[in-house]
């Protein structure tokens, strides 16, 4: 199987030997693209961002030159980029994997942001297991200070960015932006109440952006090449490229940076290798990370990967964390183990998400230990009713919503443990 030539916008560098150091970055045109936009108004820059139509990476899709459009030009307080770095949706390693081998990407496209919204500082609130990975990028913040493109007067243009790495503490909560936000200022990773939003009221009370790794990497191509010419790849409302994760039952996982809006079979089969046993072994696929509700096989022949297509068919594009489960795999243990996850990293701040999501965890790991009881399928969906919705931050969906999606589904596994004990593929 030959796997096709993708557009490469973010892992244009990947491939090169020392492709995280200054010197190669250098060799490839980098910060070209920042000095470009330097002598562009930040009103300019906005309106090429939004040109090209990016969504946030991270999984919630909100384009990013509306969010820039939102921090006020006039604030009597100092305004402040943050990008997320977190990374703790199960399935997802395409941000480390640009920490690791692109730092300086993600810097330039940081300092462009910056730029565009009045910010003189930025963080990047790198989760604590990325150890090394924070290692090398705190490398690449001294070399660029050293070449300029960081500090008191960027290449000579009197444009102030400084720039620091935060290393979390493995919180997933902290993914969510004002828990982010709070861990940052040093106190407990929980979730703001919204509005006020952080465009108004962010870190330390200015104003904040707040954006994925993956996102701020794809803005020096959208400078470079213009707002259009990103908007021309992909598909409509879902522009430009992706970087997704698949894993699973794959016979070549990793990270793939394709076009949105590649079918979901062209991405397993052309891309990861195809499913172990061949498609028609296929189960089911988590399109999105373990957040997102599961595909059928038959949901997966038609699918794309856009935020709409996924949006009809059920679930959620989310973070880009293409789960491909064969038919080996049990969906009431997946779920079960799932649900333990979200029981572990929920804040308890939140009574629906505190409760709800350690009474699904107890029920389905007893369901999958051969213990349940008549009537448990139906609690669960109740449950996840009573949670979905119902809480400040979007954790409580995240737990719900996999649970209520498998039982739609594959309710027929579901009903075969309850009634017989075991699991349908043993």
């Amino acid at each position: 199987m030959n796997q096709p030539t993708p557009i490469q916008i973010v892992f244009k560098n990947i491939h090169k030997a020392d492709s995280h150091t200054l010197e190669v970055y250098l060799q490839g045109d980098g910060y070209k693209s920042m000095a470009k936009a330097l002598h562009r108004t930040p009103e300019e820059v906005i309106s090429e961002v939004k040109a090209s139509g990016i969504r946030g990476r991270g999984g919630a899709g909100f384009p990013a030159g509306i969010k820039w459009s939102f921090i006020p030009k006039a604030s009597n307080k100092p305004k402040y980029l943050v990008c997320n770095a977190d990374e703790g949706e199960p399935g997802t390693c395409k941000d480390r994997d640009i920490l690791r081998f692109d730092p300086h990407l993600l810097i330039e496209g940081m300092v462009i942001a910056a730029y565009a919204v009045g910010a003189e500082r930025g963080y990047i609130y790198i989760r604590g297991e990325f150890f090394r990975e924070s290692q090398r990028v705190e490398k690449a913040i001294q070399d660029a200070y050293a070449g300029g493109y960081l500090g008191e007067n960027i290449l000579g243009t009197g444009v102030k960015f400084d720039l620091a790495v935060h290393l979390g503490a493995g919180a997933y909560v902290c993914g969510e932006e004002t828990g982010l936000l709070e861990s940052l200022e040093g106190k407990k990773g929980q979730p703001r109440v919204k509005p006020p939003f952080p465009a108004n009221v962010g870190l330390w009370g200015g104003p904040t952006v707040i954006n994925n790794v993956e996102t701020l990497a794809s803005i020096p191509a959208i400078i470079e090449k213009g707002g259009p010419w990103y908007a021309a790849l992909g598909v409509d409302k879902s522009t430009g490229t992706k970087i997704f994760s698949v894993s699973g039952q794959v016979n070549r996982p990793g990270n793939y940076e394709v076009e949105m809006g590649i079918s979901l079979r062209s991405l397993v089969e052309d891309y990861a290798g195809g499913v172990k046993g061949g498609w028609d072994n296929l189960k089911g696929v988590i399109p999105g990370g373990s957040s997102s509700p599961v595909l059928t096989r038959t949901a997966c022949e038609t699918v794309t990967m856009d935020y709409d297509n996924i949006a009809r068919a059920g679930s959620m594009l989310g973070s880009g964390a293409v789960i491909v489960m064969n038919k080996s795999v049990c969906l009431v243990r997946a779920i079960a183990r799932i649900s333990r996850f979200y029981r572990h990293e929920s804040c308890g701040q939140c009574t629906p998400c505190r409760e709800g999501t350690g009474w699904l965890a107890q029920i389905l790991t007893r369901i999958e230990a051969g213990k349940g009881r008549a009537g448990d399928i139906e609690l669960l969906e109740e449950l996840c009713g009573n949670i979905s919705g119902k809480t400040i931050c979007a954790l409580g969906d995240a737990a719900a919503m996999p649970v209520a999606g498998a039982i739609r589904a594959f309710r027929d596994e579901f009903v075969f443990h309850v009634e017989h004990g075991r699991c349908m593929v043993e």
